[in-house]
């Protein structure tokens, strides 16, 4: 008993009280801001290889973006991330940041569905499926229901079958050989239901965006209930975006 006690005095708390007020340390790189100097744009766009940045106006899409910061190395008066978890939504084009935006990530809470709040406000079961993922998301979620993170307190965890679920949580590019496995867990899964597209490959395909070896036509079919960027996507991410859908 006395060493079990002296192991959590050298620990310390582990358990984060507060998911929702959290200030991350770098390397940790949350939502980018991109300032109004002047730099040679097309060679900001150049650097990125997932296509992330835009210009006329410069913007990047953290639906595309692997957050390697490689951009922000290269033209720090330029772009910079700052440690703003709070990066997900349910619109697709709000995870483009452009030139001189400093507001949050929007949320438009009219395109929620009425019953994703009615029936999953108190607690939420979620089905996740690996559609080619590289294991770094899968990681991530699983940690989020570790001792540090805690999501459980919430009444959000995972469950082994699309029957007992409310949603599914969809990791990696979604290769050919998943596409119809995804689609089968989808239609096992009870009505009213969310589909959570986590992590860049999930969003647009990441590096794989171009590859003949994956089949994201589920996609067109299928409404988008929430977006988690992340490369992978971190626990307070993944969190707060399933607490601001639901709650």
């Amino acid at each position: 008993m006395i060493k079990e006690a002296k192991i959590i005095y050298h620990n310390g708390k582990q358990y984060i009280p507060d998911l929702r007020n959290v200030n991350l340390r770098p390397p940790f790189r949350g939502k980018p801001e991109i300032s109004h100097a002047k730099v040679d744009e097309q060679a900001v766009v150049d650097i990125c290889p997932l296509g992330a940045i835009s210009k006329n106006p410069l913007s990047l899409d953290m639906g595309k973006c692997a957050f390697c910061g490689e951009c922000a190395f290269a033209f720090p008066e330029k772009i910079s991330f700052t440690r703003d978890y709070k990066t997900s939504s349910n619109i697709r084009e709000n995870l483009i940041i452009k030139e001189g935006e400093t507001r949050p990530v929007g949320w438009d809470k009219i395109a929620i569905r009425p019953e994703v709040r009615k029936a999953f406000s108190k607690s939420i079961k979620l089905r996740q499926v690996s559609a080619g993922g590289d294991n770094s998301c899968e990681t991530e979620l699983n940690a989020s229901g570790n001792a540090n993170f805690d999501m459980g307190r919430y009444g959000i965890e995972f469950v082994a079958s699309p029957r007992h679920a409310d949603g599914v949580v969809v990791t990696g590019p979604i290769s050919v050989n998943m596409a119809r496995a995804l689609r089968a867990t989808y239609d096992a899964t009870p009505d009213p239901k969310i589909f959570v597209l986590c992590g860049v490959d999930a969003i647009s395909g990441g590096v794989f965006a171009d590859s003949k070896a994956i089949d994201r036509s589920i996609l067109k079919d299928l409404k988008v209930d929430l977006y988690i960027p992340g490369n992978p996507s971190h626990p307070l991410t993944i969190i707060n975006a399933l607490l601001d859908l639901t709650r």
